[in-house]
């Protein structure tokens, strides 16, 4: 399958469905605001399973609670939202705990990677998945 590289006006105009997995950075937040959600299509939807600033809540409160876009917020900004909020309600709106799909079944690997770590580091000094600090801005 080709991809095209296109500006973020023309990803947001012409797609049905948009989904987020972008670190919060300067250069992110708020990177779908007004004006984006605007030039999203009727009917499309939102998905947001990275950062919750990388979305503009109240502009996706206007768009969600008149039912135009649908979206799927696995994280929120604020986070969690306050109860009573309005993307509760607003039609076409699911949210979930920041759970990034998270059903349980992956925890018996995240322990056995987490042991493997150790082990590698006591054994041999070093770590197959070490993280940088010089990272940390990308990854956060």
């Amino acid at each position: 399958m080709d991809t095209t590289l296109v500006p973020l006006p023309d990803l947001v105009r012409t797609s049905d469905i948009v989904s987020l997995h972008a670190p919060s950075l300067p250069e992110t937040y708020r990177m779908i605001g007004a004006p984006e959600l605007a030039q999203m299509r009727d009917g499309a939807t939102i998905i947001n399973t990275a950062r919750g600033k990388l979305i503009d809540t109240d502009a996706l409160i206007t768009e969600a609670i008149t039912g135009r876009l649908s979206a799927v917020l696995d994280v929120t900004d604020p986070e969690p939202l306050p109860t009573g909020h309005a993307l509760f309600s607003a039609p076409g709106v699911t949210s979930t705990p920041h759970i990034a799909g998270s059903i349980g079944n992956e925890l018996r690997r995240m322990g056995r990677q987490t042991v493997d770590e150790v082990e590698r580091f006591v054994t041999l000094g070093t770590l197959e998945f070490e993280v940088h600090r010089r990272d940390l801005a990308t990854i956060a």
